[in-house]
């Protein structure tokens, strides 16, 4: 079966910095790949190309049969507002927001009206046990709490693809859990596919299989589910 997400080859540098030597990732529809490996051996910088976030210095992304490389600037922004969706180490929601605008952000940004974005937002929190928080803003809310609105911000657009980069860095052990039981669940349940990259290797046993990466370069393990 073709995978939804494959990154080939892929190098990247940074001044004399090698960031990427080489990486390689792939990732099925309904599936959770790992990406471990220790700092600075280049995981982050390898998730950021996969996303479109970067570009790598040579090597290649496909997403759904096609080459991010290809896209035009206009298409490939609408394509991680619509098709991609992003869960980073602290959260990184909008200060001045409630939790529930934070939510309907991607959507308003593509041009879905404020009440609809707002009442798919409110659904999805409702559905993630986060309704009581809607009209909290970050700063009354627990680092938990905090990621929890990050993990429905990412689902809100029906995503094909989460990106989650160290979702669980700045938190407790109990609450880390809590947080990768509603990333997974509710990522399996629509079947999207989700590249976590993580140090944590109770985080790692959530996926069906893992990449470690290394100097630059990516090799698979077994997965732990």
């Amino acid at each position: 079966m073709t995978a939804l997400l494959m990154a080939e080859q892929l190098h990247k540098t940074y001044g004399p910095t090698v960031a990427l030597a080489g990486a390689d990732l792939a990732v099925h529809a309904g599936e959770v790949v790992s990406v471990m490996g220790p700092s600075g051996s280049g995981k982050s910088t390898l998730l950021h190309c996969a996303a479109g976030l970067i570009r790598p210095d040579a090597g290649r992304v496909i997403y759904a049969g096609q080459a991010l490389a290809e896209l035009g600037d206009v298409r490939l922004s609408a394509v991680r507002r619509r098709e991609f969706g992003f869960v980073f180490q602290f959260g990184q929601l909008v200060p001045e927001l409630t939790a529930l605008q934070n939510v309907a952000l991607p959507l308003r940004l593509d041009g879905v009206p404020r009440r609809t974005a707002e009442r798919r937002a409110a659904g999805l929190m409702d559905r993630l046990g986060l309704a009581d928080r809607a009209r909290s803003r970050p700063g009354q809310l627990s680092g938990g709490q905090q990621q929890r609105i990050a993990v429905a911000r990412a689902l809100v657009t029906g995503p094909k693809v989460i990106f989650a980069d160290e979702p669980t860095g700045a938190l407790d052990s109990v609450t880390g859990e809590q947080v990768m039981d509603m990333l997974t669940d509710a990522a399996r349940e629509s079947g999207a596919a989700v590249v976590l990259v993580t140090h944590d290797a109770r985080v790692a046993a959530y996926a069906d299989r893992g990449v470690v990466v290394r100097d630059g370069r990516s090799a698979s393990r077994a997965g732990a589910r």
